[in-house]
């Protein structure tokens, strides 16, 4: 009995200080999990590394860190600087009345009065549709100018956040391997189901990030490009902003480039809204057609409404970080459920195949077929 409760207080303990540890690590959480990310969708890179130059850790991690600061921080610090020079601008032309979201949707009425006589048939009011598509701008507005001033305004946050991410990434990338054996080890779960869960988590998270969030970046950049060759103003932050819905299925970018086709028609830039509509649906719109598959794989994704879902849960839950965070929790619960059920079927089923081999392996032993 004595060794039953030093048994139970120790696990107690262990769990105490396990969730101690996890609240420790909270406001870090970012940084974690983009290490996370950037250790697992560049471990190939390390790998090749390893057959290059051999076994020699420190430099095979250092090498790999090098590579993804050039290709994938730098150019998002780039990003974020002009995203923040961007969003104050158009938070401030706002607030000071030089854009005036209302004008642009009564020019649109004007020009096509098709719309809302077609709206009136089911009792939609246009008014009452305007006044809620000006507050929808205004607000979102104001929230990314607010989000820009943020930023702005906490640089050493920022800039804290990267370096730990950066650090921790090279440890990850250097004792990455060790680590999930030595979970593997701690984790009473058996070390088959354990490396296997591990390697459903590896797929699914360079599934998500990799794709995902690479092909939201390709038709982000799409977007902006054909924004800038337009002369639309601002081809920046609507790249970015069409980078961010394109993480929604179904409306995707076509929420942004669909209303600035509509609208250089109603001001009669006819062959640039002819050419923005062309280039959203072939060029944009079959990106994600064309490069999901390849870089997402079929096993791995996942149905667009759940997609939906865990995006929108994901932004509430983690904020910014949900875009990616939200689906791969989705993502995880889904695989996480496919091996308990693979797993249960194959317990329910294994004492119907234990029995069949024991009447074999008799009568094999007598000679005669057993009933």
């Amino acid at each position: 009995m004595y060794a039953k409760l030093e048994t139970r207080t120790f696990l107690a303990l262990l769990v105490g200080v396990s969730l101690a540890f996890v609240f420790l690590m909270k406001p870090f959480f970012g940084p974690i999990f983009w290490a996370v990310a950037i250790a697992l969708i560049f471990h190939p890179v390390q790998q090749l590394l390893e057959r290059k130059l051999g076994d020699r850790p420190n430099v095979n991690a250092l090498i790999t860190l090098c590579i993804c600061m050039f290709i994938v921080v730098i150019p998002v610090l780039v990003l974020v600087t002009s995203l923040v020079a961007e969003g104050v601008a158009l938070y401030q032309q706002i607030q000071s009345g030089e854009i005036r979201p209302g004008e642009y949707i009564d020019r649109v009425n004007q020009s096509f009065p098709a719309i809302q006589a077609f709206l009136a048939q089911f009792d939609i009011s246009f008014a009452e549709l305007r006044d809620r598509a000006v507050s929808i701008f205004v607000g979102g507005s104001q929230f990314l100018g607010r989000q820009a001033l943020g930023v702005g305004q906490n640089t050493f946050q920022f800039f804290l956040g990267l370096a730990l991410m950066v650090y921790l990434a090279f440890f990850l990338l250097r004792d990455g391997r060790a680590l999930v054996e030595l979970m593997i080890r701690a984790l009473p779960l058996g070390d088959e189901r354990e490396r296997l869960l591990f390697a459903k988590f590896a797929e699914v998270t360079r599934a998500t990030v990799k794709g995902n969030l690479l092909i939201a970046i390709i038709q982000g950049a799409l977007g902006g490009l054909i924004f800038w060759i337009l002369g639309i103003s601002g081809a920046l932050l609507w790249g970015v902003v069409m980078a961010i819905v394109s993480l929604l299925p179904a409306v995707g970018a076509a929420l942004v480039w669909v209303p600035a086709a509509i609208y250089l028609a109603a001001v009669g830039d006819v062959v640039e809204a002819v050419v923005l509509t062309a280039f959203g649906v072939v060029v944009i719109g079959l990106a994600d057609n064309l490069l999901r598959p390849v870089l997402v794989g079929r096993d791995t994704k996942l149905p667009d409404y759940i997609v939906l879902l865990s995006t929108l849960g994901g932004i509430v839950m983690f904020g910014i970080n949900g875009f990616v965070m939200g689906p791969l929790v989705a993502a995880l619960f889904m695989a996480f459920w496919g091996i308990f059920i693979r797993e249960f079927s194959e317990e329910a089923h294994r004492p119907a195949a234990s029995a069949d081999e024991e009447t074999h392996a008799q009568s094999k032993k007598t000679g005669h077929d057993v009933p």
